[in-house]
């Protein structure tokens, strides 16, 4: 009986801490499916099965080190809002398996993603003939995300402007983030001289801005630190 009272009450202040911090880190991790978040949550639901049913093992050190765990976590996330690249090295980057409607072939093979893969998602994505398809990015979640062809791509309100119906599609292109310049995806057109003219054109310093991207239409936008908003938002 004893027993039983011991494993009933070890459960139940387990399923409250892992209400907690549920509570606490639960949209972070539920909305970056990569390969930390997903180790992380294996190793919390072990964790409190172990403080739950295994009374083998006692409970305050197991419970110590759980707390480890989440601090860790949480300093780790920290780092990764200043730092990009810590975060990649935690999240890793998506991999880029169909650009200009052509299969990446050498790409597909690094991350061991076969042709059968590529079809079955493009399917589950309603796209069943891989020749509409323009760019293709296996997410670190492991989900594609698809862009179509101009041709090929759902009606909007600016689609009946004629101007812009011939154009290519492209992906957009971040050109700084945290405030840093993402160096890589410069080129001749879109150079760092480019960039920092277009910066002092709008009164702008690199250290006042978040977020730079070319997006597929060929416009720059810039998201300031600064926001500028009186009354923001804040739902929970």
């Amino acid at each position: 009986m004893e027993n039983l009272i011991i494993t009933i009450s070890r459960t139940c202040v387990s399923f409250l801490i892992l209400m907690i911090v549920s509570l606490w880190i639960g949209k972070q991790v539920n909305s970056s499916n990569n390969h930390y978040n997903f180790a992380l949550s294996i190793t919390i639901g072990s964790f409190i099965a172990n403080m739950g049913f295994d009374t083998y093992l006692k409970f305050v050190p197991m419970l110590v080190a759980f707390l480890a765990l989440i601090t860790m976590y949480f300093f780790s996330s920290l780092i990764s809002t200043h730092s990009r690249r810590f975060r990649l090295l935690l999240s890793g980057e998506p991999t880029v398996v169909m650009e200009k409607g052509k299969i990446l072939d050498e790409n597909m093979k690094k991350i061991r993603y076969t042709l059968d893969d590529l079809n079955q998602q493009l399917r589950e994505q309603g796209v069943f003939n891989i020749f509409e398809v323009e760019y293709a990015l296996l997410e670190v979640s492991g989900k594609l995300s698809v862009m179509k062809k101009t041709h090929f791509q759902n009606l909007t309100k600016g689609d009946f402007n004629p101007i812009g119906l011939n154009k290519a599609v492209k992906l957009p292109k971040e050109l700084i983030m945290d405030g840093e310049e993402v160096e890589k995806n410069f080129n001749s057109h879109y150079s760092s001289a480019w960039l920092d003219q277009e910066l002092k054109i709008r009164n702008l310093q690199m250290k006042d801005i978040q977020y730079a991207v070319i997006s597929s239409n060929g416009s720059l936008f810039i998201d300031l630190y600064d926001d500028h908003l009186t009354a923001p938002l804040d739902r929970e």
